[in-house]
């Protein structure tokens, strides 16, 4: 009971939720603009709370990462651009709504699914921490590599009408990636000894040149600037009705249960779960054709499970000491230099320190809700500014963040080089989204299957020994052969027709 209580002390003092307040705000603004995220805002406030408690500064820079992941939908649905990783699978329903003149709806639901993603998945972390981290804590490389397999082969078996340009776009994907030092052993590969390719392309400059210069291009080529704007009665209420709630909650749980479980295996990420959800949901709809064409379904699972990876990454960070994902690496940092020891002890040592970080999360969530709800008008506005202008702005944050990356002018090449690269993609009718999940997820198929090998003397024989491996395996045959039959099913049906 006193711990509780400290710690309502702590988060509802009013310098606490002034700075949480914020946080929230920045996140969200972070997240919100492409090239931009949470993560980058964690870093930047990092320095800032070395004079601060260590519990008024973990309730800051989380708050920030609440609203950055939360923010990232706000471009997707208005521009076609994910505002951060986390949102990729965002863009393919949620913008195509935008389009369409549903754009409160598309931002309603956004709203609504991060809210519950993000508020529960911290209520669970809270609780269970300690259990469930157990559980990621057994897994080795086989695992992870089986897991990043099945994702990539989940996305190329639901490439649009065909499953060979979807695997030519993984294929590109995974060697780009290697390009830099090989994993384990840092052999220099594709380098031609220019040093600025040492380290492979980051991974800022890939997603702002694959989608925001490519999207920036594309439409100006195509002259795909008409969009149609909600008559002003039409963004009266909340633009989500209690059906469209109830019909989705099946498919919310299910996205929220893929969120929290690759959420807390160390070094999986939203970004990861946000694809895999979506997949799913697809593959689980009565109406898959929809898909892309803006149906709240996908939005609804999307949203919901890169929030809930955030309760699901914050699980190992407390638990373990180890990070979920890129931003619980940049926390674990900030707690090392406040002289905090993450992992199991740290439960015993600083309890109040630890349910504070808990509790920030949850009231952030909160907060980012009622700042979005409130907003959620504003939003569109951007919609109505000039083509012309919104070009350049984008333009121009593409290249500041590009450079922002590493600080760099290659760095902004390597971008123009990625939306060129995206753009004969789209020409020869090859996804992108294959080609963005090999490229983020190969260096760590390399590397888990390489350590697979070392860890083992059975070869690859232990990869199919390992039971979690296995079923992973197991559905991503699964995933690429019963596409193929049905292709094939459907060629005899025609054919005898």
């Amino acid at each position: 009971m006193n711990i509780a209580v400290t710690v309502l002390q702590n988060l509802f003092s009013p310098v606490c939720l002034i700075f949480m307040f914020l946080g929230s705000l920045m996140g969200i603004i972070f997240g919100a603009l492409p090239g931009l995220s949470g993560t980058i805002g964690v870093t930047l406030l990092l320095p800032m709370t070395f004079g601060m408690s260590p519990e008024l500064g973990i309730a800051l820079l989380i708050s920030i990462w609440i609203g950055g992941v939360s923010g990232g939908f706000i471009s997707a649905t208005l521009l076609g651009i994910p505002g951060t990783s986390s949102c990729i699978a965002t863009c393919f329903d949620a913008y195509p709504l935008s389009k369409k003149g549903q754009t409160t709806k598309a931002l309603a639901v956004g709203i609504t699914a991060s809210f519950i993603g993000t508020f529960f998945s911290c209520i669970i972390a809270m609780f269970l921490s300690p259990v469930i981290s157990k559980i990621a804590v057994k897994l080795g490389p086989w695992e992870y590599f089986s897991l990043c397999l099945c994702a990539i082969v989940l996305v190329v078996s639901l490439a649009k009408d065909n499953i060979w340009k979807g695997m030519a776009a993984a294929s590109i994907g995974f060697v780009l990636q290697c390009v830099g030092a090989a994993p384990i052993d840092a052999v220099e590969r594709f380098t031609f000894g220019d040093y600025n390719l040492y380290g492979g392309f980051d991974s800022s400059a890939v997603m702002l040149g694959a989608f925001a210069v490519f999207l920036v291009v594309s439409n100006y080529v195509n002259r795909d600037n008409d969009y149609v704007l909600e008559e002003k009665g039409c963004i009266k209420g909340f633009g989500l009705t209690l059906k469209e709630f109830k019909d989705n909650i099946v498919n919310m749980i299910r996205s929220f249960a893929i969120g929290l479980w690759i959420g807390f295996l160390p070094g999986m990420g939203a970004g990861l779960s946000n694809l895999v959800a979506y997949g799913q949901a697809k593959a689980s709809s009565k109406h898959p054709e929809e898909f892309g064409k803006g149906t709240i379904e996908g939005v609804f699972a999307t949203e919901t499970s890169n929030n809930a990876s955030v309760g699901g990454a914050m699980i190992p960070m407390a638990s373990l000491g180890i990070p979920g994902d890129a931003t619980t690496a940049v926390l674990l940092g900030g707690l090392t230099i406040h002289g905090l020891e993450p992992g199991p002890l740290l439960f015993q040592n600083k309890p109040v320190f630890v349910y504070v970080m808990f509790g920030a999360a949850i009231l952030a969530a909160v907060m980012v809700l009622v700042m979005q709800l409130f907003g959620m008008r504003l939003f569109p506005k951007i919609l109505k500014i000039p083509y012309h202008y919104l070009y350049s702005v984008v333009l121009a944050l593409c290249f500041v963040g590009a450079f922002s990356s590493t600080n760099t002018i290659f760095n902004v090449g390597i971008m123009l080089f990625f939306g060129a690269v995206a753009f004969l993609m789209s020409i020869a009718g090859l996804p992108s989204t294959p080609f963005i999940l090999a490229f983020i997820l190969g260096g760590m198929i390399e590397k888990n299957l390489r350590r697979g090998f070392s860890y083992s003397t059975k070869g690859f024989i232990t990869f199919l020994t390992r039971p979690v491996s296995l079923l992973f395996l197991i559905i991503a045959v699964l995933s690429l052969v019963i596409p193929v039959i049905k292709d094939l099913k459907k060629m005899k049906v025609q054919k005898e027709e």
